[in-house]
């Protein structure tokens, strides 16, 4: 039912785009002001949130730990999964952001016949995860060549490694592919392991399906749907500068591109798809394990009266011996 409604959501949101596409004054609203809108609230969005997380205290150290931490100078410890400098944290946050590694250690338990705990491997989930999220960063590089004049000798080439397949005419692109697959599994994911979906909510549904439909419409306009690519650039440009036209010739294919990527961008801050700025401030990520070595002073702490116990065995000195109970200092 909760894929349903988003599914539906987004077609709904692709087919008021599709006919906006062949209104002139909507064309305007689509091409010109939601884009920026969008990308307002994005900016808006994304800026609260971090600044609220990077307010939030930390009153102790709590990085992840995964193995054995520094300790004696004959016991072997592990830099990365424990780690005990700062050079280190940043190390596993580098694996952490770049390769996902916790996520490749990950193992996944199945109650099999006989009521028998099972534990097994789950590569297929890193597999990809890797894909999708490295297929959209080279995606969004590669479209910076609509963005920028003269376009980057390092986007051109990334382009024509993207594309060295060279399968048919225009280029298949690999991550076309791969971005594909990646979300064609996730979505089989949430919607077929019965684990997953009980605790899959709209919001998991709803950005697979949105960016389900922004990359086939591109896919689409590359390969089928034929969209001139000057006025796309003008557009962009335009955008970039803030003095958006919006070309009769364009396609209403591109309007159903344009709105889907501008309701992602402006739903972005308000989702889960926040963790992409939420793991550098994640205090189980970014902290060495520092706690036997030194102490950990919350910066956030008001300044307090300590009452410590010799103060206090001072205090009730008389009733600690009347009671025949022992004092440290007599």
């Amino acid at each position: 039912m909760l894929a349903a409604q988003a599914l539906t959501a987004v077609l709904v949101l692709a087919a008021l785009a599709f006919v906006g596409g062949h209104v002139p004054i909507l064309r305007t609203l689509c091409g010109g002001v939601l884009p920026l809108a969008a990308f307002a609230v994005f900016v808006v969005g994304v800026s609260v949130r971090v600044i609220r997380w990077s307010l939030s205290p930390v009153p102790f150290r709590i990085p992840t730990t995964c193995g054995q931490q520094e300790s004696l100078p004959w016991i072997k410890s592990a830099c990365l999964d424990n780690p005990s400098s700062s050079l280190g944290a940043v190390a596993r946050m580098l694996l952490e952001v770049g390769l996902f590694r916790s996520l490749f250690r990950n193992n996944r338990a199945e109650l099999r016949a006989g009521h028998r705990l099972v534990f097994g491997e789950s590569k297929l989930l890193w597999i990809a995860a890797l894909a999708f999220h490295w297929s959209v960063l080279v995606i969004l590089l590669r479209h910076l060549r609509f963005f920028l004049e003269p376009v980057p000798a390092f986007v051109q080439m990334l382009a024509s490694l993207d594309g060295f397949f060279q399968v048919g005419v225009p280029a298949m692109y690999v991550t076309d592919v791969a971005i594909v697959l990646a979300l064609a599994y996730l979505l089989w994911r949430r919607l077929c392991e019965p684990q997953v979906r009980y605790i899959s909510l709209f919001a998991d549904y709803f950005p697979i399906f949105l960016l389900l439909g922004i990359v086939l419409s591109g896919i689409l306009m590359r390969y089928a749907v034929r969209v001139e690519v000057v006025p796309v650039k003008e557009l962009a440009l335009g955008l970039a500068t803030l003095s958006p036209a919006v070309s009769r010739t364009l396609a209403p294919a591109f309007f159903v591109h344009l709105a889907l990527v501008c309701v992602l961008v402006a739903y972005f801050p308000f989702s889960k798809l926040m963790h992409m700025g939420g793991i550098f401030l994640s205090p189980t990520r970014n902290l060495a394990n520092t706690n036997r070595r030194a102490r950990h002073v919350n910066p956030w702490n008001a300044p307090v009266r300590v009452h410590t116990y010799g103060e206090w065995e001072d205090e009730f000195r008389d009733k600690i011996k009347a009671a025949g109970l022992p004092l440290e200092r007599d």
